[in-house]
């Protein structure tokens, strides 16, 4: 696969491909999701993610094979590596284990701060200047966290800063790819954050496992290709378009976490955490455009 750098603008053809991906890789991911939140009811989330990663990594490795070889494995960037997978892990554990006390859709919806996490980190990460129109945005978004979490009433749950935290790390995730893609290839990235997740999720066989059920053999296999075309699409999208361009597609993860809440658990969100979503939909869809504004008059300066 060849390195290509990230464009600093995206032509017509690379910003259609950009768009297809986020969307692809956000429904296969909201299915994942899904799926996941039916295995985390047998297996500890460790294990979960461990037998994840073990199924995923012989994709990757055909991905490779396909994409020139396992020359297409070596990386440049060890820290901005080692950095992404310490992010993923988090992200990971995070989740999962909100999953086994959250609705679908609600956790999905919490995640939704993750564009908002980049902007309020970029000046520190990237040293990128963040205006008071981005900084406003940042604010609202928050609130729309408020409204989702409804801190000091009867809906407030303890669990939901577990996706909260998913976000931020995820956030953190999406700021490091954006550094290192365009000295890495896919492959690389994917294998590298699929190992360092399996090794974490192995080392907590100490705190208990439970045996695995052969019946579950086609579940997790099925998870595995899911998750690796998804996770594929993704640092695709973010290989050929600007971050600005394919952040708002994100949130079209809404759309499938509700329908797959739906028909696998029989589950909607209630008026409250569709409001408070909505905000921070509009917060981030605004944080988006003001950094379109900004590339377009530095492109011009």
């Amino acid at each position: 696969m060849a390195r290509d750098n990230l464009v600093a603008e995206s032509t017509p053809a690379q910003a259609l491909r950009a768009i297809f991906c986020m969307v692809g890789g956000v429904a296969l991911l909201s299915l994942n999701d899904g799926i996941v939140k039916v295995l985390v009811a047998t297996y500890p989330v460790g294990q979960l993610l461990f037998l994840r990663s073990l199924f995923v990594i012989p994709w990757i490795l055909l991905l490779a094979h396909f994409s020139g070889g396992l020359s297409t494995l070596r990386v440049s960037h060890v820290k901005g590596h080692a950095l992404r997978a310490i992010c993923v892990i988090a992200s990971g554990f995070f989740f999962v284990t909100g999953l086994i006390y959250l609705p679908l859709a609600d956790a999905i919806a919490i995640t939704f701060t993750g564009p908002i996490f980049i902007t309020a980190m970029a000046p520190l990460v990237l040293g990128e200047r963040v205006g008071w129109r981005r900084w406003l945005a940042v604010l609202v978004g928050f609130l729309g966290v408020l409204v989702i979490l409804r801190p000091g009433t009867a809906a407030m749950q303890w669990a939901m800063l577990l996706p909260l935290g998913a976000a931020l790390a995820s956030g953190m995730r999406d700021l490091i790819t954006r550094r290192i893609a365009s000295s890495e290839t896919t492959v690389a990235v994917l294998f590298v954050t699929t190992t360092a997740v399996l090794v974490a999720g192995l080392l907590t066989f100490p705190l208990g496992w439970v045996p695995f059920r052969a019946r579950d053999l086609w579940i997790f296999g099925l998870s595995s290709v899911i998750f690796t075309t998804a996770h594929y699409l993704m640092v695709e999208a973010f290989r050929n378009g600007e971050a600005a361009l394919i952040a708002p597609f994100k949130y079209t993860s809404l759309v499938w976490g509700v329908l797959f809440g739906y028909l696998l658990f029989n589950h909607l969100p209630d008026g409250w955490t569709m409001l408070g979503a909505g905000i921070v939909v509009l917060a981030g869809l605004y944080i988006a455009h003001r950094e379109r504004v900004r590339r377009k008059q530095q492109a011009a300066a």
